[in-house]
């Protein structure tokens, strides 16, 4: 491992439901930061309690240089009516990306948005020119430790239902109260842009793409070192147990995937040094990653 040394929103079509077998929505509603370049496309997935909105740091600087895409994944934002797991969330953004008319892109996905990319990068290869996973983990190991987790998402699941959309603030104070986000400032946070959730979305998300939910993926990694696809994953110095899951998937896909620790930060260093995380994004989606 080494350290580091908007525009408006366009809404594409969405179906009315969950996205399904019989009906399944066309694509996502997405943020576009256009650019001249005709360099392949980045794709910005951001985690749960966040929208597209959140990503805007990273987004700006990033469409100087990539056309940058960021959807509302389902239960979140735009798309808070849509219910979608992993597998299906993972067709939704392939159909995005088609909407846009782009072949490839590289795809970045933060926690639950980097769960999201994975599936994506097994579902649709051909679709993936390089992958970053920021502060990711493939899934829980042991049954029972994911049926206990499944388990606390529904609980949480059912608090915030039963809070309701007027007591989103003070679920939200509560949920970056959490360690994982200790060194992460109220300013960088990015309230509002969570204010833009609603309880029953974030409840659903909960119980599709939570980490209880999500079947692990650890024994499909080397998969993808066997396509040699370039596989970046960034984590916080400070967050532990994400550092501890990058090097092991690291390990498991092979010599294609590579670490970066953003220093003193914590399991959202991308809102913690964005600046530091566009540099590396830049390096490694301009094609000179190492």
């Amino acid at each position: 491992m080494r350290p580091l040394a908007a525009r408006p929103m366009r809404k594409l079509p969405v179906g009315s439901g969950p996205a399904n077998a019989q009906q399944a929505p066309r694509s996502l509603p997405v943020r576009i930061y256009g650019s001249s370049s005709s360099a392949t496309p980045v794709l910005l997935l951001h985690g749960f309690t966040q929208t597209s909105a959140s990503w805007g740091a990273i987004a700006e600087p990033l469409s100087g240089m990539f056309p940058v895409l960021v959807p509302d994944l389902p239960g979140h934002g735009g798309a808070s009516h849509l219910a979608a797991d992993l597998w299906e969330t993972a067709d939704l953004l392939a159909a995005t990306l088609g909407s846009n008319g782009a072949e490839r892109a590289n795809w970045v996905g933060y926690s639950m948005g980097g769960r999201a990319a994975l599936h994506l990068a097994f579902a649709h290869p051909h679709l993936v020119s390089k992958l970053v996973l920021v502060s990711t983990s493939a899934g829980i190991d042991g049954a029972g430790e994911r049926a206990a987790r499944r388990l606390r998402d529904e609980e949480l699941a059912q608090r915030i239902e039963s809070g309701g959309d007027e007591r989103l603030h003070e679920f939200f104070a509560e949920w970056l109260s959490q360690p994982l986000f200790a060194t992460l400032s109220p300013e960088r946070a990015g309230l509002d842009e969570r204010l833009r959730n609603t309880a029953s979305g974030l409840a659903t998300s909960l119980r599709t793409s939570g980490a209880g939910a999500q079947e692990p993926l650890w024994h499909r990694l080397p998969e993808l070192g066997k396509r040699r696809l370039p596989v970046l994953l960034i984590v916080g110095e400070l967050d532990t147990a994400y550092r501890n899951h990058a090097g092991r998937m690291a390990q498991a896909i092979g010599p294609s995937a590579s670490v970066v620790v953003v220093p003193g930060s914590g399991h959202a260093c991308h809102l913690e040094h964005p600046e530091l995380v566009v540099a590396e994004l830049s390096r490694f989606c301009s094609g000179a990653a190492s």
